[in-house]
């Protein structure tokens, strides 16, 4: 068998249980943003220092697999695939809320950047975020688990506290507004 099916020199790809699709089509739109979110991902990992935050990075990786067999099983019986349930959502819900904790909340937007894991942080924040933008798309075209869509908002927004706390060696930056009035 040979990696390369030639399907896709026509615009088409298989999508399990849906034969093929046309590659704009929103669920493969999520799954190149989730793609897309593993790779950068992988990629800040191979950067870190910070053994405890590569194992948290990991376990999200290994989670976005299971938000796409979530996805991929959307036609299939409940428990015929893995499904992102309540205590994904709840585990990074409390991760997070340690994180602010420890903190605050930011009075101002800050710039993305500052240490390399923190701008590698920022970089998978914004791409979560187009996963998630991919994701609402992907209702039109199938009934999604409505917890795949909490997890994704709130993986954008562990991501943004994981990137604070990835600076907290340097000062965040805040944007400076030209031609505006002190």
């Amino acid at each position: 068998m040979k990696i390369y099916t030639k399907i896709g020199d026509r615009g088409k790809t298989t999508f399990f249980g849906c034969g093929l699709v046309s590659k704009d089509d929103p669920r493969i739109e999520t799954f190149g943003a989730l793609d897309e979110l593993q790779s950068v991902l992988g990629v800040t990992i191979s950067f870190l220092e910070d053994e405890k935050l590569k194992e948290i990075l990991t376990r999200i990786q290994n989670d976005l697999f299971q938000v796409g067999a979530d996805i991929v099983g959307s036609k299939l019986a409940e428990k015929s695939m893995p499904r992102i349930q309540t205590s994904h959502i709840d585990e990074l819900e409390k991760d997070i809320d340690i994180l602010q904790d420890k903190l605050g909340m930011p009075t101002a937007f800050i710039l993305p950047g500052g240490t390399k894991a923190s701008a590698f942080l920022h970089l998978c924040r914004a791409i979560t975020r187009r996963a998630e933008r991919s994701l609402v798309k992907t209702q039109s075209v199938i009934d999604l688990n409505p917890e795949l869509l909490r997890y994704v908002n709130r993986l954008s927004d562990f991501m943004y506290v994981l990137a604070r706390d990835a600076n907290k060696e340097v000062k965040e930056q805040q944007p400076i507004y030209k031609y505006m009035e002190q």
